[in-house]
């Protein structure tokens, strides 16, 4: 582009007072103008030329770490296998809510189950029935017995030295288990996890880099001492969390349905409706649902540019009642905004990121609308009901000292 010799004017290029100044439209899918100045100072009788390159950096950032963000949700597969224990200091008479329950979730599916009522590990998967040998089910029993004990008599013996009413209820619970990351069949471990909570509080964790336990409050300080001083102790913690761990969710990976290993594709949708509060202003919905695995990228974009996290509201991943998930992001626009907004999703299932955008209706809020939108949430509902039995035991919140007494014999078969 030629600019700043006398008697030449170039379009959008101005000469003032030896200052160039270039102006630049950048025109938005709505019809919506943005203007863009530059100003550069040079002599008015120069006779050189001048090029202008015009770079959309922040979009080119933005779409340049979506599509790096969407490669590796392709590219690098996540796989988790958990194992999570729930004892009550006593029954509370509810269907479906046992005095100990255990149960193995891999990739967040439930794969095995045990209460203490039936006393017995079964499978909760096809494929698990089909391909453990029963040898694994019978060992796998005796180890939850032996766990339902270990529980049973530690929260009698939190009881004693809280002086508590046996009328009241109290819930000690353990998770443990890993998290692996495969590349072209290579299983990499990438995180391990055992912790323990006490009235739905945290109570102690393991730290796997130190190989020590750490106490989430004072009350835990006894047991993490007599625990550090057992090394066999952390080092059989460590290594179940970093090899057996690990080889069990490669065993598990192997074995499982095509359906599983395929997983499921995500179904989009994007809607608005009437804001309550404000009403000039509209609620954006973006909503993912039916998908697995777990992990799932959604954005909410704005003329092709992605909204900041801390602008939108997140339902957080919630499970359906078939063993996928979903996730709902939210947020307030204004009803005659011209922009364009639309949903940016990316997920192991697609081949590439799906992008739906708004066709710019709403809903306001008469019943037939209300209906219309509770028919979108109700798979949330129910995929919310299987939380209660964990809902339940987490309401209390008292704290009181515990010196639990270390498990043994139970870190071959969970």
């Amino acid at each position: 582009m030629q600019a700043g010799c006398p008697g030449y004017r170039c379009p959008n290029v101005e000469v003032r007072s030896g200052v160039v100044e270039i102006k630049s439209l950048m025109r938005g899918r709505m019809s919506r103008e943005f203007r863009m100045s530059v100003l550069v100072c040079i002599s008015e009788r120069c006779v050189s030329l001048f090029w202008v390159m015009v770079l959309r950096t922040h979009v080119f950032k933005k779409r340049k770490a979506e599509k790096m963000r969407s490669d590796e949700a392709t590219e690098m597969e996540k796989h988790s296998l958990y194992y999570i224990y729930t004892a009550l200091s006593k029954p509370v008479n509810l269907p479906g809510i046992y005095q100990f329950t255990a149960m193995g979730l891999l990739d967040d599916r439930q794969i095995d189950y045990y209460n203490s009522e039936q006393q017995k590990k079964i499978p909760t998967q096809k494929w698990m029935k089909e391909k453990m040998q029963e040898d694994y089910w019978e060992e796998g029993t005796q180890s939850r017995k032996i766990k339902e004990q270990w529980f049973n008599l530690n929260l009698k013996n939190l009881t004693k030295l809280m002086n508590g009413s046996e009328s009241d209820l109290h819930v000690l619970q353990w998770r443990t288990g890993c998290e692996v990351e495969e590349e072209r069949s290579e299983v990499k471990f990438s995180k391990g996890i055992s912790e323990f909570s006490y009235d739905g509080e945290d109570f102690l964790s393991f730290d796997d880099k130190e190989s020590q336990w750490v106490a989430s409050v004072d009350a835990a300080l006894p047991t993490k001492r007599k625990w550090d001083s057992d090394p066999n102790l952390n080092k059989n913690t460590k290594s179940y969390l970093e090899k057996k761990c690990v080889d069990w969710i490669d065993r598990f990976s192997g074995y499982t349905d095509e359906k599983l290993r395929n997983g499921s594709l995500p179904n989009v949708q994007v809607f608005a409706k009437r804001s309550i509060r404000d009403k000039t202003k509209l609620n954006l919905t973006c909503m993912a649902t039916g998908f697995y695995p777990k992990d799932v990228m959604l954005i909410i974009r704005k003329n092709l540019i992605s909204l900041p996290e801390d602008e939108v509201e997140s339902t957080g991943i919630r499970p359906n009642h078939d063993e996928t998930f979903q996730l709902r992001k939210s947020v307030e626009i204004n009803e005659d905004e011209p922009a364009e907004y639309g949903c940016f999703v990316s997920h192991r299932t697609l081949e590439t990121p799906d992008i739906i955008k708004w066709d710019g209706k709403y809903f306001g809020h008469s019943l037939t609308d209300t209906a219309l939108i509770a028919a979108l949430k109700v798979i949330g509902i129910v995929g919310g009901a299987m939380l209660i039995v964990v809902l339940v035991v987490l309401f209390l919140k008292k704290k009181k000292i515990i010196d639990l007494k270390v498990i043994s014999s139970t870190r071959r078969v969970l």
